[in-house]
């Protein structure tokens, strides 16, 4: 379900914006409706939907648009067209009481300097929001203190922001934007002042709290590490357009122009792309009723010469090679349960291929890919890992 769908959607800066959207709308250079008309373009056209419970990533360049996006969401900036809906309500050209409600009661910004107030404690800060919202001073402190734990401040609640690190004093930030128990959080480069350290602490906190608090994020960065590490999906920008949406592995795998390809050309494939994305379906399996002798013609049916084995339910019960089928002929034997070998390497579909690689190193049989219950969803052969992590570049050299 989507929670916030945008459509069509321009930012024109300048004289007369209206006036200019012809111009734009018709297909005008960023240059010559400058030269033009003395307007700048920030949005040009941008149309997406972010799903209930996912983090959508925005990335660009400095100057691609995606600052102005997101001001746009909550109409700090103001739209020159477009539609923005959130939970199914047009939020541009509404009243000024439902936007505030918006703002109040939907929707929470985290800023990338962390706007908090010297001269209060923690904790009022936290309750900033809440403050805001006329909420009853002693609730708004024990939902404070509560988003604090949230993000890991516990006992920090009456210090002042002066005396915290920079990486907890954007843990604050959050923690405000989660005490509003808003459903949306709209976070502007909230990661890039901190330290490499810290950002990658901060950015594996999120995911964690995310895990829990299944919020809505729209997330603005012009790192595309952080990008891929913590977006379900991304879109790209460049110059107030939206070139490419879509999930990590499909941008690394199809890329869709030179400049989206540029930007991913440096990346380290093997950190990114997951065991799902290499897996494929097994060429055969056996169940435990089908016995050696099936085992045997299905293994030579497609060339291999080993066979997963599952129940009904398709749960993984192990591997069956074709040297152990054939020795077991020959001492008489028909059942499969005899000859299973259970010693397999498994992994779960979220796996990093960097996690993968010394696995697929030393293991003789192809890696089984399973979810929490043991059903067996795809294999992952060893030469599948090298060339995930090598991408266009094997392709290119087969």
């Amino acid at each position: 379900m989507a929670k916030v769908t945008v459509k069509s959607l321009y930012k024109i800066y300048g004289p007369r914006p209206q006036k200019a959207l012809p111009l734009v709308k018709q297909g005008i250079s960023k240059d010559e409706l400058l030269k033009k008309t003395g307007n700048g373009i920030g949005i040009n056209d941008a149309s997406f939907d972010v799903q209930e419970g996912e983090i959508f990533v925005v990335m660009g360049l400095s100057g691609s648009g995606k600052s102005t996006l997101i001001r746009c969401l909550n109409r700090l900036i103001e739209p020159t067209a477009g539609e923005i809906h959130i939970d199914g309500q047009n939020i541009v050209g509404c009243s000024d009481d439902v936007l505030l409600q918006v703002r109040r009661k939907k929707v929470a910004m985290v800023f990338q300097h962390f706007a908090l107030f010297p001269h209060r404690t923690v904790a009022e800060n936290v309750a900033y929001g809440l403050e805001v919202q006329k909420v009853p001073p002693e609730e708004r402190i024990k939902k404070a203190y509560e988003a604090l734990e949230m993000v890991g401040l516990s006992g920090y609640e009456e210090s002042f922001p002066s005396e915290l690190s920079g990486g907890m004093q954007q843990r604050v930030g959050l923690a405000r934007a989660l005490a509003t128990e808003a459903d949306i959080l709209l976070m502007d480069e909230a990661f890039s002042a901190l330290d490499p350290l810290i950002r990658t602490e901060m950015q594996d906190e999120l995911i964690a709290l995310q895990e829990r608090m299944k919020k809505t994020i729209i997330f603005i960065t012009h790192d595309l590490d952080e990008a891929l590490k913590i977006g379900d999906r991304i879109a790209i920008m460049k110059e107030g357009v939206v070139v490419q949406i879509g999930t990590p592995e499909e941008i690394l795998d199809h890329p869709a122009d030179d400049y989206v390809r540029a930007f991913i050309k440096d990346v380290n494939r093997a950190k990114v792309l997951t065991a799902s994305a290499v897996m494929k379906k097994p060429d055969g399996v056996v169940t435990l009723k089908d016995g050696i002798r099936v085992a045997m013609r299905k293994m030579e049916e497609v060339g291999i010469s080993s066979i997963f084995v599952v129940d009904k339910a398709r749960i993984l019960q192990g591997i069956v090679t074709i040297d152990d089928a054939i020795d077991a002929l020959k001492r008489g034997e028909t059942s499969l349960q005899a000859i299973i070998n259970n010693d397999i390497e498994t992994t779960d579909g979220d796996t990093p291929l960097l996690d993968l690689m010394p696995i697929a190193i030393k293991t003789k049989y192809p890696i089984a890919v399973i979810n929490d219950s043991n059903k067996l969803l795809g294999i992952i052969v060893r030469v599948s890992v090298l060339a995930g992590i090598l991408g266009e570049e094997a392709e290119s050299n087969d």
